[in-house]
């Protein structure tokens, strides 16, 4: 049975994100030195969500405590908490510790993980705590002492303000590390623009194929919040092949309080992970900015696919795009409609690629390809497109798509590019008015795009009126003959005051 947990943190008031933010920077500072800034997640996240879970469930222990008159077996009831924390793998049992740090954190979240298998098995990740060559125990002190200094429980701070800060730390990690954090983060702006335009409902159902850490799914959270609609009716589906970022993301969701989720680890392209009867299960909204152009993704199982998502072609041995789309299209139900991040090349790369568009285009299913401004991307300098699908395109709309060219729609930085929410506005109200609008936006047809042989190069399509202000033949003439009369009458002048001079 668990003892009275009492607690030891020192904050009496509410935390405000500021106070979060700076508790998170704080956290990887101290493991600054021995463990290189890319692994500060495998550390951090879970000591966080062990922080926190913990916390929690001595609030709920108090509470039930309260209650019950004191009686300790009613308060231990697992009925009464939302995660159990078994005996001995409390927060405050590691705090106790004073050698061996690294093995009692392991013992805890192993024991944790064994005490909820349905929500937390393999939640904590595989770090290594017990390494005292990387982690000694005067750093894992220092370490537990820092995040002991705040309670984490729900009177104390609100899911969404966790959740927030813990947004803050991904990108505070992309920041630090570049392109390493960049593989499992997608700038901001850029996932409020894809939520824009999926326009997610009540009760759908949201698929992100290539997860990362949540991000895309928890856009389409916050998109129905903004708009007062009831978040809590969303089911969120999502696969990520990496072990530490699968983690977060499971992390990341019970963070924000959101409990109807499933994440899978596992290899997408090759060993997709949901099924309804005997086919890949479909949702009414897919999302994903997966792997930019990936090189070893399967191809050799493309052609007799047995998921059936060979639908317009096998896409090249060493680029994987293509698979991600035909992937995410399959993953559409008969109403459903995607977005997806991917490199400029997927538009106009010939051969394989380009049957793959022409059969794709003959279906009909692309809406729109909206070009992206360079370098906004954490880790690599290139421009990146969306392209939008749909199962089915409004009557309007059928036998066209929509390109746009917001190439221009960037702050500048000194080394990365910014796209602000002015920009997102300006991108969505292209997106939502369909209409040409000159050097941005044009609404071609599938004839247009068939006479150029399926490439969908936006530049092919939205052409750039260059306005060179130039002066006519006669207006250069006008101002070069005064330009030569004010020559001669300078050379007079400079040959009267020599002449002066000389005398």
């Amino acid at each position: 049975m668990q003892e009275p947990i009492v607690e030891t943190s020192m904050n009496k008031e509410r935390l405000t994100l500021s106070q979060l933010e700076q508790y998170l920077s704080k956290a990887a500072w101290i493991l600054k030195g021995p463990v290189d800034a890319s692994d500060f997640k495998i550390y951090i996240f879970p000591l966080l969500f062990f922080k926190r879970l913990s916390d929690v469930y001595s609030e709920e222990y108090q509470q039930a405590l309260a209650e019950s008159d004191g009686d300790l077996e009613y308060a231990s009831f697992s009925e009464l908490h939302r995660f159990e924390i078994p005996e001995g793998c409390h927060w405050k049992d590691v705090r106790e510790q004073t050698t061996n740090i690294g093995l009692a954190i392991e013992k805890a979240f192993r024991g944790i993980e064994q005490a909820n298998q349905k929500l937390l098995y393999g939640i904590f990740g595989d770090a290594q705590w017990s390494n005292k060559n990387k982690l000694s125990d005067r750093l894992l002190i220092d370490l537990i002492e820092h995040f002991s200094q705040y309670t984490l429980a729900n009177s104390k701070v609100d899911p969404d303000l966790l959740g927030n800060a813990y947004e803050y730390l991904i990108k505070h990690f992309a920041d630090l590390t570049n392109k390493k954090a960049g593989e499992f983060y997608t700038p901001r702006s850029v996932v409020h623009l894809l939520g824009l335009i999926l326009d997610p409902n009540e009760g759908e159902s949201i698929y992100d194929p290539a997860c990362g850490t949540g991000g895309m799914l928890l856009e389409c959270v916050d998109h129905l919040k903004k708009i007062n609609n009831d978040y809590r009716t969303l089911k969120l589906f999502g696969q990520e092949r990496n072990l530490t970022s699968s983690t977060i993301a499971r992390m990341n969701m019970f963070l924000h309080g959101i409990e109807d989720f499933q994440i899978i680890r596992d290899d997408t392209l090759r060993n997709p992970g949901f099924f309804s009867g005997d086919g890949l299960r479909s949702f009414d909204c897919v999302i994903a900015n997966p792997p930019f152009s990936l090189k070893n993704w399967g191809a050799e199982n493309w052609a007799n696919d047995p998921y059936g998502r060979n639908i317009a072609g096998v896409p090249p041995k060493g680029n994987g795009d293509m698979a991600w789309v035909q992937h995410m299209i399959k993953s559409m139900n008969s109403t459903g409609r995607m977005t997806i991040v991917l490199p400029h090349g997927a538009l106009f790369r010939k051969a394989a690629e380009g049957k793959i568009r022409k059969a794709l285009l003959e279906q009909d299913l692309l809406e729109a390809v909206i070009g992206l401004g360079q370098n906004i991307f954490y880790g690599t300098q290139l421009a990146a497109c969306v392209m939008v699908f749909k199962q089915n395109k409004e009557v309007s709309k059928k036998g066209k798509i929509l390109f746009i060219d917001a190439s221009d729609q960037i702050r500048v930085g000194r080394a990365q590019n910014f796209l602000e929410p002015q920009h997102v506005n300006q991108i969505f109200d292209w997106y939502n008015s369909y209409q040409d609008v000159e050097n941005h936006v044009k609404v071609a047809s599938i004839e247009e795009i068939k006479e150029n042989d399926f490439n969908l190069n936006i530049p092919l399509y939205v052409e750039k009126i260059i306005e060179d202000n130039l002066p006519s033949v006669e207006e250069a003439m006008t101002d070069l003959k005064q330009a030569w009369n004010e020559s001669l009458k300078a050379e007079e002048r400079f040959k009267k005051t020599l002449t002066k001079l000389i005398q």
